[in-house]
């Protein structure tokens, strides 16, 4: 299978603490999971509220797992008595589970076979995974590949109902997402700025004090300070951070 990654230039890895079959674990440095996250923002959301929805019905253990068409960590979630055996793991954001960094596991097959893969503990290459059952899938949003998701647990006794949970989160994922895409895509034809609110805006993003960006543009820290108010209330927030945020969101930035 190939899978085609929406960040242009090469993401850079670096060799995590834990030692695993056959080789160390790889991570994503910061500054590329930054910007996966932020290239992968909506699929991240519809994943946060989707698993939030199922967590209350459940009275099990799981582990979920969402990483992008590479195979890299982007966001997880689990239950709290699962705690101690995932801050015991390698597994955080950024961590790479392409066989070559974790060995075989349930995300590293369905990347090589694009179908639901469902891994037994002793079928994990990594020691570190070996208490896990797990059942991975690859997330589509009706043709485009997004991703890969994960649901473990250490019991063996709820394998069906993995499965189940497996199956169901990607469908409620792909309804949030639409609406969140269609709810972006109304807000970003609702949004015009002018070329000086633009440049602003982006001075803003870079931490330029309202003194810095009055001297760098010839003009009085009262017009910055009506500029912003005019992008805060076109972008609805209260702050230059949510101003950052909700601009990034809409590829103003």
């Amino acid at each position: 299978m190939s899978a085609h990654t929406s960040v242009s230039s090469p993401l850079e890895y670096g060799t995590g603490v834990h030692t695993g079959t056959p080789a160390s674990f790889h991570y994503l440095a910061q500054s590329g999971i930054d910007r996966l996250c932020k290239i992968n923002h909506f699929l991240i959301q519809a994943f946060r509220r989707s698993i939030l929805d199922i967590k209350e019905n459940l009275t099990g253990t799981y582990l979920f797992l969402l990483t992008d068409v590479n195979g890299v960590l982007l966001s997880m979630d689990y239950s709290s008595n699962l705690e101690p055996h995932v801050k015991q793991s390698p597994i955080r954001p950024g961590l790479s589970f392409s066989a070559q960094s974790c060995g075989v596991n349930a995300i590293s097959r369905t990347m090589e076979d694009n179908a639901p893969v469902f891994l037994l503990p002793e079928q994990h290459e990594s020691p570190f995974f070996q208490s896990w059952h797990c059942y991975a899938v690859p997330l589509y949003m009706g043709s485009q590949h997004f991703g890969y998701l994960d649901v473990s647990t250490i019991n063996a006794d709820m394998q069906r109902e993995l499965m189940a949970i497996a199956k169901l989160i990607p469908a409620n994922m792909q309804n949030r997402y639409q609406s969140q895409s269609m709810a972006h895509q109304e807000k970003q034809l609702q949004v015009e700025f002018t070329e000086r609110q633009l440049t602003i805006l982006e001075m803003i993003s870079r931490g330029w004090t309202v003194k810095a960006i009055a001297l760098q543009l010839k003009i009085k820290e009262c017009t910055v300070n009506y500029h912003k108010k005019v992008i805060f209330n076109k972008l609805g927030v209260q702050s230059s951070t949510e101003a950052v945020s909700m601009a990034s969101q809409l590829s103003y930035l």
